[in-house]
């Protein structure tokens, strides 16, 4: 069984535990608070566990001549990309203002720390959890330093090789046991080739003892609920108002129909996985005693005969006689009264089998 381990207050993942949703808004937001607020009571409304911003310190994640380069993207909000980054930032009293709201409305709040000193700031902030990108799931020192903090960590994988996840996980299971790993394919939107869903099948055989979730960027929410029937314990989607927004990640985020029914889908595939123990469930039984085979005589067996295979049949009989997978064992066993062609051969009328029948 995958560790489980508190995730947000009150609420465990892994095991049989339910998956935990999160909606990314990412910086989805365009900038404005007031959407971003609309952004998490959406995401309540359709059922998510958590809502999701990216903080970052742009100074700490971005070299002076990155945030210099000129930025002329139909989804710009600045002449350069400092500028359009700035544009999407909000303020620490901002970020303080969004979780009091998100905690209003009653639904987990979050970020991605997008370097070191984001971190920080929602360390302090005392965030349930870190997130981390896949832009710095080899970012080593960061790891090391998030790890250190003590809240669970849940990590994307996107971009990175099966040998670097080896790392990835001894380096956070040294400093923090409550961490979990996410497939992700950083291409958004995200075509259906590209997915790998079988990577979950793969991490859970390589991280036995942590969850294994899914991070998607597709179009639709089929894929991610196939993710969810292969063990995925955690879901992450990004999440927009309209698709038609400018950003260039609006195309690869669900609209909240999309989300609503995202959630409905999971919790309906965790409803189907059941057990995985075979057998035969109550509901199955009007259908069984309706259509279930059992055995009967194929000819007039007398009083006293040893049964042979050629003697019996498997029909839908009344009454309902030996099951049908248990006729083998009646060859070589004596009837004990006369059986007329075409009825049951019901345990009582063999000889011992009556008897191991009632045991």
């Amino acid at each position: 069984m995958p560790l489980e381990f508190e995730l947000c207050p009150g609420r465990v993942v892994g095991g049989d535990h339910p998956c935990f949703i999160i909606a990314e808004i990412g910086q989805n937001h365009q900038g404005d608070i007031e959407i971003a607020k609309k952004m998490i009571k959406m995401a309540k409304d359709c059922g998510a566990d958590c809502a999701k911003f990216q903080k970052s310190e742009l100074e700490d994640k971005f070299n002076r001549r990155a945030l210099e380069r000129p930025y002329t993207s139909k989804h710009s909000w600045g002449k350069t990309y400092g500028e359009h980054k700035r544009h999407l930032e909000f303020s620490h009293d901002q970020y303080e203002e969004l979780q009091k709201y998100a905690e209003e409305v009653g639904i987990f709040f979050t970020a991605s720390g997008m370097d070191e000193m984001a971190v920080e700031f929602l360390h302090e902030l005392k965030v349930p959890f870190f997130k981390v990108g896949s832009g710095d799931t080899n970012n080593f020192p960061y790891l090391e330093k998030t790890a250190k903090k003590g809240r669970p960590m849940v990590v994307s994988s996107g971009m990175q090789s099966m040998a670097t996840m080896r790392r990835v996980y001894k380096t956070v299971k040294e400093h923090n046991q409550n961490f979990a790993i996410l497939q992700c394919t950083s291409a958004y939107p995200l075509e259906a080739e590209d997915v790998n869903l079988r990577v979950i099948t793969e991490y859970q055989k390589e991280f036995p003892d942590i969850p294994i979730g899914y991070s998607g960027h597709e179009s639709g929410v089929s894929i991610t609920v196939a993710a969810v029937a292969l063990g995925a314990k955690i879901i992450e989607r990004h999440v927009t108002l309209d698709k038609t927004w400018k950003g260039s990640d609006h195309a690869a985020s669900l609209e909240p129909s999309e989300l609503a029914e995202l959630v409905r889908s999971i919790r309906l595939v965790e409803r189907a996985l059941g057990n995985g123990v075979k057998r035969m469930l109550p509901c199955e039984k009007p259908c069984h005693d309706k259509l279930g085979k059992s055995v009967v005589a194929k000819v007039r067996i007398p009083k006293g005969t040893v049964l042979t295979a050629d003697m019996l049949a498997v029909k839908v009989a009344e009454p309902m006689g030996v099951k049908a997978e248990e006729i083998f064992e009646l060859v070589g066993k004596t009837v004990m009264e006369n059986v007329e062609e075409d009825e049951s051969v019901v345990p009582e009328v063999v000889d011992s089998y009556g008897k191991k029948a009632k045991c």
